[in-house]
């Protein structure tokens, strides 16, 4: 049995890159954005303490990474950032998208989370 801790405040470009992924819904929603403004790049994605549960994603689409970015080529054409600080929050996540009828909503498959607030908009780890 082996036990891996992580510590957010480690956080730095010489940590391996975590395996995110998106669904192929996710994908598609993605490029449909990305089509509309030809200046971004591709979506960040961090965490912000937030919420009830204690921290909240954050995704943006962006033109350009950030210092200590982290760069997952998640298709030829969908670049995925992500923040040096959230590597370890996000693990292992899976990001869907999901329309039913007039909504449509990001969601986040994470397996570090331990509890989600009610409204599913934060998490704890």
């Amino acid at each position: 049995m082996t036990i891996e801790t992580f510590d957010p405040s480690a956080a730095s470009n010489t940590m391996p890159a975590p395996q995110v992924s998106m669904t192929e819904a996710a994908l598609q929603h993605v490029r449909k954005q990305l089509a509309k403004n030809t200046a971004m790049a591709g979506i960040r994605l961090g965490v912000k303490k937030s919420g009830c549960s204690g921290f909240k994603y954050d995704i943006e689409f962006v033109s350009a990474a950030q210092d200590g970015d982290i760069a997952l080529q998640l298709a030829d054409d969908v670049t995925l950032f992500i923040a040096a600080d959230a590597a370890s929050f996000v693990k292992g996540t899976e990001i869907d998208f999901s329309k039913e009828g007039l909504n449509s909503t990001i969601k986040f498959n994470n397996p570090n989370a331990k509890d989600l607030c009610g409204c599913g908009e934060s998490f704890s780890v």
